[in-house]
């Protein structure tokens, strides 16, 4: 089973120090060594996932920043990503992990959803807000990935109760997890399994929510 490169941080921590294309290109042979174990280690968990779920696609981020509008020209990343996205439209949730130069993490959820899931998910917190909170808070949920994260709206979204009992949830836009992890986690010989580990613990919110984005408020099926 593939590791990550014991060099891979390092790498890193030199590549976020000289920012440059020059040092860069000559350090470009080392960058394509872990580039390479690193695909391997990512697909390698995808087919780990794949015994007990559906993995349609996986993202490995290019190193390479866009530049045209942002205001900070250096021309690299300082980290490295992957994405692991569920088979859509039956299932939803995405898994992710980076491997940085500053502090890397592993994060599972629903980052960006679109106007329709959102309102779809809200709409099912203002009816019951209850199981939605039963569910993020099951002890083997709580213990790999603490508390839901995401940003939020300042009070309330058009055309809910500021009040509703349930509101914290309700202004959310973003429903995500986030573990961070040190250089020695991600170096260790048992990273793959307990990255996978990790993912697999969150099978419970992605069922429900999963539920609910593929059915009307009624329960019926909209896919």
């Amino acid at each position: 089973m593939q590791l990550i490169p014991k060099n891979t941080i390092s790498f890193l921590k030199e590549l976020k120090l000289n920012n440059n294309r020059d040092w860069f290109n000559k350090n470009k042979d080392q960058f394509k060594s872990i580039q390479a174990d690193i695909k391997t280690f990512a697909h390698e968990v995808k087919d780990s996932l794949n015994l007990s779920d559906d993995i349609e696609k996986l993202k490995i981020f290019r190193i390479y920043r866009d530049l045209r509008f942002s205001k900070d020209k250096t021309p690299f990343k300082k980290n490295i990503g992957m994405a692991f996205h569920r088979a859509k439209p039956e299932l939803r949730g995405g898994y992710y992990l980076e491997i940085s130069a500053d502090e890397s993490f592993v994060a599972v959820g629903f980052w960006n959803p679109n106007k329709e899931d959102l309102l779809r998910i809200r709409k099912e917190i203002e009816i019951d807000g209850q199981e939605f909170k039963s569910i993020i808070n099951q002890k083997k949920i709580k213990d790999v990935w603490g508390e839901i994260k995401g940003e939020e709206v300042k009070t309330s979204p058009k055309g809910f109760d500021r009040d509703h009992e349930h509101i914290d949830m309700i202004k959310k836009k973003q429903f995500i997890f986030v573990r961070k992890l040190n250089e020695e986690d991600i170096l260790d010989e048992n990273f793959h399994q307990e990255l996978v580990g990790f993912f697999l613990s969150i099978r419970p919110f992605f069922d429900y929510m999963s539920e609910i984005l593929t059915t009307n408020l009624n329960g019926e099926s909209i896919i």
